[in-house]
């Protein structure tokens, strides 16, 4: 059984790790930055000094942080991952980063005689903590056969998506659906709201039909009981959709939607909610139709209860 190496112990990397150590591998971290999670020590999650310590103790090597440049830093930097590495060792990205900086990556590990597999996921904190993730990877066939047993650990629906950069290239996709289903959601509660309606009682009702979805079921639940607590911080999602748009621009492509979902999100951050669950893009909506929503803010001078 492959020993772990795991870095980035936050809302995503510590259930993650937890299911990994449950499902009986040696996990390995360092605490050279902050001390890792007690849950975890308590069940067996071993530490080291320093991130190249992690790479020379570890078979497989797995990254969860926020953005392109903490991946470099960590693989890179004088005593990152890729200064313990040695011929026939594996490094999972699965970070949400560019799939530009992830190609070159790829190539400096693969340089050191070693697999790099880009393997973003989805589900947010309650798929990491339920150990239902889906999982996009980029990578050779190879690499991927080797961990998959690793990543069945951590999540439910595991896909090949192509070579290196390909991973990354379907998260980005991935962000952009998540994104304007949370926009569509919210537009229709700010408008059963404003209207006069029970959103609730309206959420209920799509829930039967075709507008039915997970992000309506969680998100639109989040929405109306006012739950920001952050699963998945409005400034990472911005931070994905800004790779969308710059991806967008190289290739030619329009992403009108995506654009004005991202100006959404801006102005929630200028509102000082970045750090809030991206279900709280509802509160840019919110405030330009002076309208709350929740089933106990529905107000009587909505149209639908002036008749």
């Amino acid at each position: 059984m492959d020993r772990i190496g795991f870095i980035g112990l936050g809302t995503m990397g510590a259930p993650m790790a937890g299911h990994l150590l449950e499902a009986g591998y040696e996990v390995i971290t360092s605490d050279h930055r902050s001390r890792p999670p007690a849950g975890l020590v308590a069940k067996g999650l071993g530490t080291v000094s320093r991130l190249d310590a992690v790479a020379r103790a570890a078979d497989v090597i797995i990254l969860m942080v926020p953005d392109t440049p903490q991946v470099e830093e960590v693989l890179f930097a004088e005593s990152g991952i890729a200064a313990g590495l040695s011929a026939g060792k594996l490094v999972i990205d699965m970070s949400s980063i560019s799939p530009v900086a992830t190609k070159a990556f790829a190539s400096r590990i693969k340089a050191l005689d070693c697999d790099y597999l880009d393997a973003p996921v989805s589900g947010g904190e309650i798929g990491a903590k339920a150990a239902s993730l889906s999982i996009m990877v980029g990578g050779a066939e190879g690499a991927f056969e080797r961990v998959r047993p690793i990543l069945s650990v951590i999540g439910k629906n595991i896909t090949l998506v192509g070579p290196s950069g390909a991973g990354q290239t379907a998260k980005i996709a991935n962000q952009i659906v998540v994104a304007l289903t949370i926009e569509a959601v919210a537009e229709a509660l700010v408008f059963a709201s404003k209207a006069g309606a029970d959103p609730a009682k309206v959420r209920q009702a799509l829930m039967g039909g075709l507008a039915s979805s997970r992000i309506l079921e969680v998100h639109g639940e989040r929405m109306i009981t006012r739950s920001f607590a952050p699963g998945f911080r409005i400034e990472l999602h911005q931070k994905d959709l800004n790779l969308a748009l710059e991806g967008a621009r190289s290739l030619g492509v329009a992403l009108p939607n995506t654009a004005m979902t991202q100006q959404l999100f801006n102005a929630c951050t200028a509102n000082g909610g970045q750090m809030e669950d991206h279900s709280a893009l509802v509160r840019a909506l919110e405030r330009m139709a002076g309208q709350e929503v929740g089933a106990d803010k529905v107000r009587s001078g909505g149209q639908a209860a002036k008749k």
